[in-house]
């Protein structure tokens, strides 16, 4: 059951992050659950430190949706800047 909740909860924290970087017309729902999982991980490396590590570590909360949805904007923002690069 937990793989199906961390799944359900990529999708909506990627769809989330498309619509705050406007690249929602430019992936479908599997990268949606792909930049919400990588974001979360990015959101858990980066920020866990500065909260402590159970206060992220104790499953679904407020707290991990919004360090999840900050890990998917970063990692979405960072892959806008490595096609702007690579474009010129």
């Amino acid at each position: 059951m937990g793989i199906i909740i961390w799944l359900i909860m990529g999708g909506v924290v990627g769809w989330l992050a498309s619509i705050i970087m406007g690249t929602e017309g430019q992936q479908g729902i599997i990268l949606n659950v792909v930049v919400g999982i990588v974001g979360a991980l990015i959101g858990g490396w980066l920020i866990g430190p500065m909260l402590g590590a159970g206060s992220i570590n104790e499953g679904i909360s407020i707290m991990s949706f919004v360090v999840s949805l900050i890990g998917a904007v970063i990692l979405l923002a960072l892959l806008i800047l490595i096609r702007r690069v690579s474009a010129r």
